[in-house]
């Protein structure tokens, strides 16, 4: 995942959130994240006032596409 042209990747905290941010743009497509691996490995992660998680990028190693949605 790469932001495009924002300046972070946004990431939802629960799966909810992230079905009903992607239904406004379509069929939602939703990956659960490996974040604890990533902050392992380095990566810096951070938390708006408005409760979404912010990172640079996240490799497609780091993924894991759920089928239950």
């Amino acid at each position: 995942l790469i932001p495009k042209s924002r300046l972070y990747v946004h990431l939802s905290g629960n799966v909810e959130t992230a079905v009903n941010v992607g239904t406004r743009h379509g069929n939602p497509v939703i990956y659960r994240v490996d974040s604890g691996r990533m902050v392992a490995d380095g990566f810096v992660f951070y938390l708006s006032v408005n409760k979404v998680w912010l990172t640079q990028k996240v490799p497609a190693e780091y993924l894991e596409k759920l089928t239950d949605v």
